[in-house]
């Protein structure tokens, strides 16, 4: 659980920029905005498996955080938290409203360099499964999986982000990976999962 800031604690160099926007300060948003695009936009596209969703989901939230910069309290937690839960609501109702299918050359990341062609396409297999198996998951076992494997999240903070107990989170997580190791077994040929 987030500690409430108080006299003993410095102010977070996030929650001070929109101290400032919420006054009017548009610069110190447009700051604000630079420092939160580039990981809002790798964890909304991670959830939403979809690049271009992922720019609206994050579009609309700096467009909330614009409007509600005066709502955010540092005694009841972190900016970063805040801002986390901001941003995962709006990630999950995008994924609610479409149903996205990412196309099969954007499904897989980067290749080690080194390796040969038969390589990479079987690392473009593997994760054009991964990818589709994803995509089936209940947002929410999604969104779990998101922040605790690709973004490295504590329980704690997963449960911030998606309002949940931290116990939810750990039955999201179990359900989301078995229900992922079932879809990828179910396909064949995934010899390479561990157990």
């Amino acid at each position: 659980m987030t500690k409430p800031a108080n006299a003993d604690t410095a102010p977070e160099p996030e929650a001070l920029l929109l101290q400032r926007a919420a006054a009017g300060d548009s610069e110190a948003f447009t700051q604000l905005a630079r420092m939160l695009a580039r990981p809002a936009l790798a964890l909304s596209t991670r959830v939403l498996g979809d690049a271009a969703a992922g720019e609206d989901a994050v579009q609309e939230a700096f467009a909330r955080l614009w409007r509600e910069a005066g709502r955010f309290d540092p005694n009841r937690g972190s900016f970063g938290a805040w801002w986390r839960r901001m941003l995962m609501n709006i990630t999950l109702d995008g994924k609610r409203r479409v149903r996205l299918v990412a196309p099969l050359d954007e499904a897989h990341g980067f290749a080690d360099p080194a390796q040969g062609p038969d390589g990479h396409a079987e690392d473009a297999d593997i994760s054009a499964r991964v990818q589709a198996a994803m995509a089936s998951l209940p947002p929410r076992q999604r969104a779990a999986l998101a922040l605790f494997h690709g973004e490295g999240l504590t329980m704690a903070e997963i449960g911030e982000a998606l309002e949940a107990s931290e116990k939810a989170v750990e039955g999201l997580l179990l359900r989301g990976r078995a229900a992922l190791k079932t879809l990828l077994v179910a396909q064949g040929g995934a010899d390479w999962i561990t157990s």
